[in-house]
């Protein structure tokens, strides 16, 4: 009987050690699981980011890019336009480095602004991308729009500025892109 008692008394020990153990271990995972739940990653969208960047830390070595839009395009005569989507697209394209832009503007064909996209420098983190969408409906660009970026950085940089426009004839899809050329102003 003695025996009986002593090994119920080491089996009830063993299940209280692999409950304690099991307890613990489920609190070591929940704990990890948490924090990664905490490293969530945030869709970007420009009209959310929020990284606004103090005048003050703004450099003097600014630099303007131009990036022509196409919201319209001729077809077939000079008085049929065929409406289009565009997107215009910045890229951080370093792994270490934030991009800071101080100015997105969009003009239409005459050389008018049409809006301000910010009203004080924002900044894109490493590999961070932000788009800024002209819908099919706004004809305020018209078929030479473009959009002047000035941006800066603290450290060598190569940002990419693309234009993406997409439309339609018939029932025949298209899509093309441009790229942004730096302004050199003397």
């Amino acid at each position: 009987m003695n025996t009986f008692i002593a090994v119920r008394q080491t089996i009830t020990i063993k299940i209280t050690k692999i409950v304690s153990m099991s307890m613990i271990l489920l609190c070591s995972v929940s704990c990890k699981e948490s924090k990664q739940a905490d490293q969530t990653v945030d869709v970007l969208d420009q009209h959310t980011l929020d990284r606004r960047v103090n005048e003050a830390t703004i450099d003097s070595l600014m630099r303007e890019v131009y990036v022509p839009i196409y919201s319209d395009i001729y077809n077939q005569t000079r008085d049929s336009r065929t409406l289009l989507t565009a997107t215009l697209s910045i890229r951080n394209t370093s792994i270490r480095d934030s991009l800071f832009i101080s100015k997105i503007d969009y003009y239409n064909t005459e050389g008018s602004l049409v809006r301000s996209y910010l009203e004080q420098p924002i900044y894109l983190r490493p590999m961070e991308s932000i788009d800024y969408v002209i819908e099919q409906q706004d004809k305020a660009g018209g078929s030479g729009a473009n959009f002047l970026i000035d941006w800066y950085s603290k450290k060598p940089l190569n940002p990419l500025f693309q234009a993406v426009m997409v439309g339609g004839l018939g029932s025949q899809a298209f899509s093309f892109t441009t790229e942004g050329v730096d302004v050199y102003e003397p």
